[in-house]
């Protein structure tokens, strides 16, 4: 089972972007080594900018290192930036309180990489996917049950395994209770980092294709982080790509996958796994060698 392949709207072109990222600076200081030589101080990111739209999503990818979970990270204030800004739903994020930040986390939140890690093990399944409803609605208990029940339906669960725990459930399970808890508070922004990385590629369809459907159905934007350019050419309306910090390329997805500029995007796609080698040979053909 492969992802569905995305189907182009233009009609979202038009709208304001929900999320406005100008200049984002972010970099983190070495420890001393063992010989006692000064701590060094390492740029994760460079001058990022992008914009996203309602209802679409905008891929990040690039090379282990490239600082694409720390863009992520920075775009819900769970790491915060040395310079640039960051505006979402039209609000200074960085500029925000800390209760207005956790106010953030109603209409924006975050899939991380790894399933079995993203879920406390000791808290049973439907406490988890409630956990956001404790925390940013007042739905009674009775209300939050038929909430979560809701919600694991809609992620292709029974509700009679709310009471199972996460070693219970295979990898992919546990990814669609991350994304049914993702969804609780039914957010406008969801931040897909590496999200179907660890599972199997007939489980990763599965997981994609749900993350199309809700998008279709609700209008969510993803900021997807990947490094699987294969996944992203299904799933993605825009790219980001960025190496060592800092952005190499932007744009639509066509465009960056059908056209590329720059020699590190022909490289990434010159890698990139293809169902026939010939093709391959040929895509290989347009790859510029850097200069010494």
């Amino acid at each position: 089972m492969c992802p569905r392949r995305r189907v182009e709207s233009g009609r979202n072109r038009a709208m304001s972007p929900i999320l406005e990222v100008d200049g984002l600076m972010k970099s983190f200081v070495k420890k001393r080594n063992v010989f006692g030589l000064p701590a060094e101080r390492t740029h994760a990111v460079k001058d990022v900018s992008f914009t996203l739209e309602k209802g679409r999503t905008r891929a990040i990818v690039g090379e282990s290192g490239a600082g694409k979970s720390t863009v992520g990270r920075m775009v819900l204030r769970l790491a915060v930036p040395d310079e640039g800004s960051i505006r979402l739903f039209g609000d200074s994020i960085l500029e925000m309180s800390a209760a207005q930040a956790r106010k953030l986390r109603r209409r924006a939140t975050m899939i991380f990489q790894d399933p079995f890690n993203s879920l406390d093990p000791r808290m049973l399944i439907g406490e988890s996917v409630a956990e956001p409803l404790v925390l940013h609605t007042s739905l009674d208990r009775g209300g939050r049950e038929r909430k979560v029940a809701e919600l694991l339906e809609r992620v292709g669960l029974r509700k009679d395994q709310i009471e199972k725990y996460p070693h219970e459930f295979s990898g992919g399970q546990l990814q669609r209770i991350a994304i049914a808890r993702a969804l609780a508070t039914e957010p406008e922004l969801i931040v897909c980092d590496e999200p179907v990385a660890a599972l199997d590629v007939s489980i990763q369809a599965q997981v994609l294709n749900l993350l199309q459907d809700l998008q279709s159905e609700r209008q969510i934007s993803y900021v997807f982080i990947s490094h699987d350019l294969a996944l992203v050419k299904m799933f993605a309306h825009d790219v980001t790509v960025m190496r060592r910090g800092e952005i190499v390329e932007s744009g639509p997805t066509e465009q960056i996958f059908d056209d590329p500029r720059e020699t590190y995007t022909k490289e990434l796609l010159s890698a990139m796994p293809v169902m026939n080698p010939r093709r391959r040979a040929s895509r290989s053909k347009t790859v510029v060698t850097p200069s010494s």
